[in-house]
């Protein structure tokens, strides 16, 4: 029972001194610590034990608890006071937490009306009155028209990623076929921004929809892909001439006027147009058979049957009496468990392209709120309007997102009816007039319901995977005795060491979180100042940069104190962090892209910026830049090394020495021949070895993070060897070659050895390298 407060005791107790033991101990307050009130062992024991300690802590903790009271109730008497200043205009409102979070973005035609209805009801422990009771700030920003709310809206939901908000992974990564502008075009794979020089056909779902047109095109039309730098040169004509994949043109064995007719009728083709395209391939064959070239005759005729094959080859193509609208988007969605699904299906040309599933984050909070608002919006009129199902809230959400900034096909087919009013902003912001579909009959119909079968098969793939990880999750966590307070934020890190021969030594640490891999988290880190080949030293250098931040040396450096001793590595390392970073942050010698740019298109850095930080640096307040909030800053549930005892025993080294729990780790050691399936798991903290079976849900686990840790290393290492062994770093150190003025140059010469041996005329011929760069490249690199 709580000891009776003492009356009395308050005052003599307001300026004694706090052991450190009890800010340790913890408590509803936080308390100030310096190397002058630490005691001994007694002193801290008397001082927690005195009663007149206790009551002051008591009420300075009630005092706290009355401060954050009264600071809520201000934060909402201001923002009820902004709702009530706000204009009957349209605009973007956006709400903050105390921590300055955004929880939520939304717009409306009617500001005043919109904002207000969130507070005009008590929403009690739903969702909505979850995100209510956090609001402690609002901004707003006034537009002229409802289309222009639109634009601002999903702009501002794409750069803050609000809680409350349906999200899409803004993907503006559509490929094109590009036909290349010369006097005989190629075709070419092109992702990024279109431009006038040349012509695009697209956006197409996937690489593969563009690659299989690609080869149609090579089989019917028989025009080039080779670059120009390689057509310029061939003395031959290559492989693909002799397959009959191309006509030669880069050595004459097709006339110019040849081959622009073929050129029109790819364009003919990929437009839609395949009659006209067929009648064309008819009248050469009749042409070239009348004149009795029946070799000639017999090619047009396998072009026209290897069109005549794609045309027929799927049900989903259009029928001649349809055909006048032949570009085409179907969309479908699925909401179930928590999660949703929005299957995009790309008819282009009159062609069914294939589709691509999207699925969304935040599906459980966005919807709770847009359906429990919805009815108290009214804002036409005073009546209540019907809330709209989760399905439509994530279909609008997904056409307000992934079609502003585009531009989308004037024709769509939906699963569910969308808002009039969203598709006359965006037909406004688009400048095309766009036509939605909700019951489509005939082809469309058909269409649409492969979509929704894709879109249904998408999503419980999607639920069965996520299961069956969760279920991994599990087993691993009972495996090896791991009690973590919320499974689904159980973070487990893992490293690996790469080298060839102890030449460009990486280490990798890949991030399993969420139930799945946090591929925007990996890390690699260029190891330094070692003997080659010292996989044990490696790991130490690595645990250490990765972990300092969260061992004693920045805990007493907070604290004012100077620690008693410090390992020498650790002190090493921390010095040598800020050094360290732009050496891990490579770029690949031939494109420029940093090494850790997977096909994951993470643009995350490749080391943490904490990890920037030495131990104990510029503190809070004194103009230190805040440290992004991420998941990353708190210290894994589990570590995973991958090796055995030596391994185990080195990162059990560097947790000591910073004072972390050594329970953390374990060894991913190889079985009885390096086989797949009987690794054993080596624990730092004494327990025996854990050999888990082959079909072990646990063992699949740990093998996953594992391999995805020596994949990770691998590539980086390679990377990195290729640009010490070609020279990239040469070029890496001329000021003013930036990662694309590099690729040009390398493209054009072949690599460094070429750029080393042309002259400065020649480096001067590349776009972009003036004649003061080009002669500061020949001097860099003779």
């Amino acid at each position: 029972m709580p000891r009776p407060k003492s009356p009395n005791s308050a005052p003599a107790d307001a300026g004694a001194p706090i052991p450190a033991a009890v800010a340790k101990k913890g408590g509803p307050t936080a308390f100030p610590v310096s190397s002058s009130q630490l005691g001994s062992v007694e002193d801290v024991e008397a001082w927690i034990e005195d009663p007149a300690h206790e009551d002051s802590r008591a009420s300075k903790a009630e005092a706290a608890d009355r401060a954050a009271v009264d600071a809520a109730r201000a934060a909402r008497e201001r923002v009820l006071a902004e709702v009530a200043a706000l204009p009957a205009m349209p605009g973007v409102y956006r709400y903050f937490d105390v921590a300055g979070n955004v929880l939520y973005v939304g717009k409306a035609r009617n500001l005043k009306r919109r904002v207000a209805s969130y507070f005009q009801k008590d929403h009690g422990g739903t969702r909505i009155g979850h995100m209510i009771g956090r609001i402690a700030r609002m901004e707003t920003t006034v537009v002229r028209t409802e289309a222009e709310a639109l634009l601002l809206e999903n702009n501002l939901i794409k750069t803050l990623n609000p809680k409350f908000n349906i999200l899409f992974r803004d993907d503006k990564s559509y490929p094109y076929l590009r036909l290349v502008t010369h006097a005989f075009p190629r075709v070419a794979y092109y992702r990024g921004a279109v431009d006038r020089k040349h012509k695009y056909f697209g956006p197409y779902p996937g690489a593969w929809a563009v690659k299989e047109t690609i080869q149609l095109i090579q089989k019917v039309f028989r025009l080039r892909t080779c670059e120009d730098t390689v057509f310029a040169n061939r003395s031959r004509p290559c492989l693909l001439y002799q397959i009959q994949r191309c006509s030669g043109p880069c050595v004459g064995l097709v006339s110019a006027a040849d081959y622009a007719r073929d050129v029109n009728d790819a364009e003919r083709f990929l437009l839609g147009d395949h009659e006209t395209v067929m009648a064309e391939l008819q009248s050469q064959m009749l042409r070239h058979a009348a004149v009795l070239e029946f070799e000639r005759a017999a090619e047009f005729r396998n072009r026209i049957s290897a069109l005549s094959r794609v045309l027929h080859q799927q049900a989903m193509d259009e029928s001649s009496l349809s055909a006048r609208d032949k570009d085409v988007d179907i969309l479908a969605v699925k909401v179930q468990g928590g999660r949703a699904c929005v299957n995009l299906a790309m008819v282009r040309g009159g062609r069914h392209l294939g589709d691509r599933a999207y699925f969304p984050t935040h599906v459980e909070d966005a919807t709770a709120i847009g359906g429990g608002l919805e009815a108290d919006l009214g804002e036409d009129d005073d009546a209540p309007v019907e809330a709209a199902e989760p399905a439509v809230q994530v279909l609008e959400a997904f056409i307000a997102q992934h079609y502003l900034g585009s531009a989308p096909p004037p024709q769509w087919v939906t699963s569910h009816p969308v808002s009039k009013s969203l598709v006359e902003a965006l037909s406004q912001q688009t400048g095309m007039k766009i036509a939605v579909q909700h019951n489509p009959r005939e082809q469309r119909r058909i269409w649409l319901e492969m979509c929704e079968k894709g879109a249904d098969l998408a999503l419980g793939r999607l639920l069965a995977e996520e299961g069956s990880q969760r279920e991994r999750t599990r087993a691993l966590a009972d495996a090896i005795d791991l009690a973590p307070d919320d499974l689904d934020t159980l973070r487990i890190e893992c490293f690996d060491i790469s080298h060839t021969a102890g030449e460009a030594t990486q280490a990798s640490c890949v991030v399993y979180e969420g139930h799945k891999m946090q591929s925007a988290q990996y890390r690699r880190f260029n190891i330094t100042g070692i003997v080659g080949g010292d996989d044990y030293a490696a790991m130490r250098q690595v645990l250490t940069r990765r972990y300092s931040r969260f061992g004693v040396a920045p805990a007493v450096a907070s604290a004012g104190l100077q620690p008693a001793s410090a390992d020498e590595a650790t002190v090493d390392a921390a010095q040598q962090v800020s050094q360290d970073v732009a050496a891990d942050a490579q770029s690949d010698p031939l494109t420029g892209a940093p090494l850790a740019a997977e096909s994951t298109g993470s643009e995350e850095p490749l080391v943490d910026a904490a990890l920037a930080e030495p131990a104990g640096g510029t503190p809070a307040g004194a103009g230190a830049r805040p440290e992004k909030k991420s998941s990353s800053a708190r210290l894994p549930d589990l570590v995973l090394v991958d090796g055995g005892r030596g391994q185990v025993a080195m990162a059990r080294e560097v947790f000591r020495s910073l004072g972390l729990d050594i329970s953390r780790i374990v060894g991913v050691e190889k079985g009885e021949g390096r086989k797949v399936g009987l690794e054993e798991l080596v624990f730092a903290d004494g327990r025996d070895k854990l050999a888990l079976p082959p079909d072990s849900a646990a063992l699949m686990l740990v093998a996953q993070i594992r391999d995805e840790a020596h994949r990770f290393a691998i590539t980086g290492m390679r990377a990195r060897r290729a640009s010490v062994r070609t020279g990239g770093s040469k070029l890496e150190e001329i000021p003013g070659i930036g990662a694309k003025k590099r690729a040009k140059l390398l493209q054009r010469f072949g690599g460094v050895r070429g750029v080393v041996a042309a002259s400065v005329e020649e480096l001067m011929a590349v776009d972009g390298i003036s004649r003061t760069l080009a002669e500061e490249i020949y001097r860099a690199l003779h």
